[in-house]
């Protein structure tokens, strides 16, 4: 196994920073970004920092109407229309963005499911969380290459988990056609083709100045992942409380919307990583580097120590991943 550097710089920040003190002093008038789920949780406070930072956003959504009812109160979101499930639809939204000409400096993969209590295939035969969190997304920033390397400076930041402990990517059987289905397995599968992908997308991307990361952004309820979790095994996590509110508790990983877009944000923006990529990242710094201890839990009393496991930053792991990608999805970066 190979590795990019995957250590702490020891930013200033901390757990508890914020998205908003991460961009604080920072002006990204001219700049623009797409953040994909940005108009629920984390992708929101996302594109509200942006926009305030003075970039321009635009935010795909399935549902334009919910999608801007949703981003009422964060003027100057851009919505347009795109689904992350469909092919077509993710190549109409490239292919509407390209026609503006300008470039793309922040592509932010926010969008994401977990824990779906069934198998469940798209359309064409893929589980679906590796296909919504992994493959709709590798397509959209293929599509989207052209404009990513116009930026001359872009980064991809996609929104990984600590759930990346659950699996690793399982080339021999990505759809659960032979094995029993798990929720968690089939999440943490889809984690870490993220993290896998930040690393081979950077490995093809920094010879024209396009970088990316991996981030796990901690734990935060009541966004809309956790949809299909069940309070009571919520609070088995360790993340309600007895009465069903939220434990909030950066130390253990466990924030606020706000602070669990921070990561995401300097990933995106923060000049402390300029000439950096391919790493994983979490409490706005560079991740440590862990073996898999092979002890899969959802507890975060047991899962909070900080660090990615190795597999999800293997470069060999990385440019397979990639190439099955590729063969999934029909599309790959221009010669």
């Amino acid at each position: 196994m190979s590795y990019t550097a995957q250590a702490p710089i020891y930013s200033g920040h901390t757990a508890a920073t914020t998205a908003a003190e991460v961009l604080r002093g920072l002006d990204l008038n001219g700049k623009t970004a797409i953040v994909t789920g940005g108009y629920s949780g984390l992708g929101r406070e996302t594109v509200r920092v942006l926009l305030g930072a003075g970039a321009r956003v635009i935010v795909p959504a399935r549902d334009e109407a919910r999608a801007r009812q949703a981003l009422a109160g964060v003027p100057g979101a851009v919505v347009w229309q795109m689904d992350l499930l469909d092919p077509a639809s993710i190549d109409a939204f490239a292919e509407r963005y390209l026609a503006t000409g300008r470039p793309l400096h922040m592509l932010v993969n926010s969008a994401g499911i977990m824990a779906l209590p069934e198998r469940t295939l798209d359309a064409r035969g893929h589980e679906l969380q590796f296909a919504t969190n992994h493959l709709g997304h590798f397509q959209l920033a293929v599509r989207l290459w052209p404009a990513l390397r116009a930026a001359g400076g872009a980064r991809v930041v996609s929104v990984s988990s600590m759930g990346h402990r659950f699996s690793p990517v399982r080339f021999d059987d990505l759809d659960f056609s032979a094995d029993a289905y798990d929720p968690w397995i089939a999440y943490g599968q889809s984690k870490t083709a993220n993290a896998l992908f930040a690393v081979a997308l950077d490995e093809a991307g920094r010879r024209d100045g396009v970088r990316a990361f991996a981030v796990h952004p901690g734990g935060i309820v009541g966004t809309g992942l956790d949809r299909h979790v069940s309070i009571e095994a919520l609070q088995a996590a360790g993340v309600l409380d007895a009465q069903g509110r939220p434990v909030i508790d950066p130390s253990r990983g466990l924030k606020t919307v706000e602070q669990g877009a921070a990561t995401q944000v300097w990933c995106a923006a923060s000049p402390q990583l300029d000439g950096m990529g391919g790493v994983y990242c979490e409490d706005v710094d560079i991740s440590p580097l862990l073996k898999p201890s092979g002890e899969f839990s959802i507890d975060h009393a047991t899962q909070s120590r900080p660090g990615v496991y190795s597999y999800a930053v293997d470069h060999e792991a990385a440019r397979r991943l990639w190439r099955v990608s590729r063969q999934l999805t029909g599309v790959d970066l221009p010669a």
